[in-house]
């Protein structure tokens, strides 16, 4: 059963700024963390610096996937044990499309777990796993031949998150404000991607300003992170105060609530 525990865990940017101010999280398989906040309360440095993201240095704390720092390994590293980050923003890499760069991924995740031994997955297979979940989340099928997120809208960028999440199949996602940009057609089809590998396999940390995404992934577990902290913890319900009520309340003296 995967396991992700975050223990006191500090953040800096390279200049020494602390962001992120010692949290501790524990997820487990088949759970959903919502962590919810506003702008600049350090969400997405917690996801980049889990993720291993060389802008951001971890200045105290560790954190572990099943009883394994992951704090000496590079990001592709972390990817092979099992953690995966969808992107807020995610990136466009023009000249690799998005078929080849599926292939890639996948094989290069075969070959971490079988020793560092190619292990190429044949292609009939792939072809057949792609088709079932681009099905799935209704990703069309002339993306497959485009240049990985190159002119892409924001639907279709989110859609070819969540298509990698399932066909790579982590222990842990790492879902960075997934909603944004999401028409509610969309939202609905990336959501059930979500919901439907959530579960023995594999844990959720949905990162996100608004209960809306909650409506159709619900949470086990709400944190609300303000100025580098987790300030409140509960259920979905919490998610329902946040939405109609806002931050204000769980805010620390002279932070505002932003957007």
């Amino acid at each position: 059963m995967a396991l992700l525990e975050i223990k006191d865990l500090h953040v800096a940017l390279n200049d020494g700024t602390e962001i992120v101010k010692g949290i501790d999280l524990t997820v487990r398989a088949g759970e959903v963390h919502a962590i919810m906040g506003p702008n600049g309360s350090g969400k997405s440095t917690l996801a980049y610096a889990l993720m291993g993201h060389p802008s951001y240095e971890i200045s105290g704390g560790d954190v572990l996937l099943d009883g394994e720092s992951l704090l000496p390994l590079g990001a592709d590293e972390r990817a092979q044990r099992g953690l995966f980050l969808a992107f807020q923003y995610p990136y466009a890499v023009p000249g690799v499309t998005v078929s080849s760069f599926l292939r890639s991924a996948m094989n290069a995740l075969r070959k971490a777990r079988a020793g560092g031994t190619d292990d190429p997955i044949p292609i009939p297979e792939f072809r057949k796993d792609l088709a079932a979940a681009m099905e799935h989340l209704k990703v069309p099928r002339e993306l497959l031949g485009r240049y990985l997120n190159d002119g892409f809208s924001g639907g279709e960028k989110k859609r070819i998150e969540i298509l990698q999440m399932a066909l790579l199949r982590p222990q842990i996602a790492v879902l960075d404000e997934t909603d944004s940009g999401l028409d509610i057609d969309a939202l609905k089809t990336v959501a059930d991607g979500i919901s439907d590998l959530v579960g023995p396999e594999m844990g959720a940390i949905v990162i996100t300003h608004y209960q809306r995404i909650l409506n159709y992934i619900r949470p086990d577990f709400v944190h609300v992170f303000a100025g580098g902290r987790f300030v409140a913890e509960g259920d979905a319900e919490l998610a329902e105060k946040l939405e109609s009520e806002g931050y204000d309340a769980y805010l620390p003296e002279g932070i505002s609530g932003g957007a």
